[in-house]
């Protein structure tokens, strides 16, 4: 059983139309709590089944459990997203410099089991490029 806590939230600048930051955000996770407040939207949910399997259909979860492990501090994981690939329904971590309109934020809190439990359930270990706990 996985208890989790998932927050988003993403700046909306003035150039910026909400809807458009909304869909990017459903897009990720879709059922989410979106909660629309001036200059920003976010977003609460207690599963990422769907981010899950778009890392699977991307094929990058070696990239996703780099990302995962890069910001971890203690049971909460931070990573940042793109808006536009989400708005695209692509997921696309943001590295390096912030994009000029902002980067959508997540964090995940982690009650059950341990980080590296969930991480390797919405992202599991690969070998050869297929996730191990795929192979029979």
């Amino acid at each position: 059983m996985y208890r989790i806590d998932v927050e988003l939230a993403a700046p909306v600048n003035d150039t910026e139309v909400t809807e458009r930051v909304v869909t990017a955000v459903e897009n990720l996770v879709p059922g989410a709590e979106i909660e629309r407040a001036p200059g920003e939207v976010r977003a609460e949910t207690h599963s990422l089944d769907h981010f899950s399997e778009l890392l699977h259909d991307q094929e990058i979860l070696d990239s996703a459990r780099n990302e995962f492990f890069a910001d971890r501090q203690g049971d909460i994981v931070r990573v940042a997203l793109k808006k536009q690939a989400a708005f695209e329904g692509v997921v696309n971590f943001a590295v390096g410099e912030p994009d000029e309109l902002g980067d959508i934020e997540l964090r995940i809190r982690v009650h059950e089991p341990s980080v590296e439990e969930y991480i390797d359930h919405i992202a599991p270990p690969t070998e050869d490029g297929a996730p191990v706990s795929d192979r029979s």
